[in-house]
């Protein structure tokens, strides 16, 4: 899962406020890896973190969270003693809103832990890298570590049914250097549903394909969602349960139908080719975009080309700005855009840019996404 910088013209991000302000961000280490501890508190230090306690059981890490109060922990999931998906929840009732980082090996039963975990009230996961991937994998994995442990640890618990973004608080919201309009859904009813998420995308993607279960989805549906090689396999399989739609990773040369989901395989961008009446999968290997792969600006700018106006994307929760490029080609080819409102995401900077570009015809809570897809796919939105 690998996170986005910001270029030098972008607006800040949480962890740049932090930096700037001195508020050190605390953090909590929980592995049963001596190792493993010593190394994430060097890194963390050097970052400016402060690390407030290292735990080597979830039990240990139960019993201190309270007393060192801190605003992020890093959890690993096969401890002894107790392992973390059992630790999370007793975490999260000492210490309510607290962000909690899943640090697991890449492996398919760690992959379905962490997306429990995730269901379950984790802020998100990071895998560690495996020491045969070379030190290109251990610099990733200590930028990607680093930058959610600032940002999350600097967040405020995202809001359950806020209220819709009305246009004046998106003036208000935006600088006087962006345009706050929000552009006219497209006239020509959609063909196709394009979805990109980061942070906390998984618990997102769950609550919208739940609450647009048993209803026609007549369009095919795909998704990049940020994260590596057998967790995507997992997330299509969970949001499958979700919805009862079909849901599996995209494979090269699939031809997508009507009422199925697809998701960015890890670890490589999903393009569509072919036509809006036979379109075609395509897998491919090139170098990240925005420091992802997969990554949504790819998807969005090649469903675009083929589908014009027929295009509806949603940008949901995550951090950095990929997919808001991709954003504006769909808005700017004629498609619709809805984004995630900043109160109900975990982290507003993937919507936040798509916002700031100008791209959105909607920018709803959470609650109120799937309602707005529905219609829109029927024809009614306005």
């Amino acid at each position: 899962m690998s996170i986005q910088r910001a270029d030098a013209h972008a607006p800040q991000t949480a962890a740049d406020t932090a930096s700037e302000t001195g508020a050190a961000v605390r953090a909590m280490i929980v592995d049963d890896s001596t190792v493993v501890r010593t190394q994430l508190r060097r890194w963390m230090t050097e970052a400016g973190i402060e690390v407030v306690s290292s735990a080597r059981t979830g039990r240990q890490a139960v019993d201190d969270v309270k007393r060192v109060a801190p605003d992020v922990i890093l959890l690993d999931i096969e401890m002894p003693d107790m392992t973390g998906l059992e630790a999370l929840p007793l975490l999260l009732e000492a210490k309510p809103g607290i962000s909690i980082i899943m640090v697991s090996s890449l492996t398919r039963r760690n992959a379905e832990i962490s997306i429990r975990c995730l269901s379950k009230g984790a802020a998100d996961c990071i895998p560690k890298p495996n020491m045969t991937q070379g030190p290109d994998a251990l610099s990733d994995f200590k930028r990607d570590l680093i930058d959610k442990v600032k940002v999350l640890g600097t967040r405020r618990a995202p809001k359950r049914g806020a209220p819709e973004f009305g246009r004046t608080a998106l003036r208000q919201l935006l600088t006087p250097s962006v345009s706050p309009a929000l552009r006219p859904f497209s006239r020509t009813r959609p063909k196709v549903l394009a979805i990109g998420s980061s942070t906390g995308g998984p618990q997102a993607l769950a609550e919208v394909f739940r609450s647009m279960k048993h209803r026609p989805l007549n369009v095919p549906v795909f998704i990049t969602q940020h994260m590596p090689p057998n967790f995507t396999a997992v997330l299509a399989e969970h949001l499958n349960a979700a919805s009862g739609f079909p849901a599996q990773e995209g494979a090269n040369g699939v031809h997508a139908r009507p009422g199925h989901i697809y998701v960015a395989p890890g670890g490589h961008h999903m393009l569509v080719t072919g036509t809006a009446a036979e379109p075609v999968i395509r897998i491919t290997d090139e170098p990240p975009v925005n420091y992802c792969r997969p990554a949504v600006d790819p998807l969005f700018a090649s469903l675009s080309a083929i589908y014009g106006p027929a295009v509806l994307g949603v940008v949901l929760t995550g951090m950095g700005q990929d997919g808001a490029r991709g954003a504006l080609d769909i808005a700017q080819g004629g498609g619709s855009i809805i984004a995630q409102d900043e109160a109900t995401s975990v982290v507003w900077g993937m919507p936040g840019h798509t916002v700031k570009l100008g791209a959105c015809a909607a920018v709803l809570p959470l609650s109120e996404i799937a309602p707005k897809i529905l219609s829109t796919l029927a024809g009614s939105a306005s």
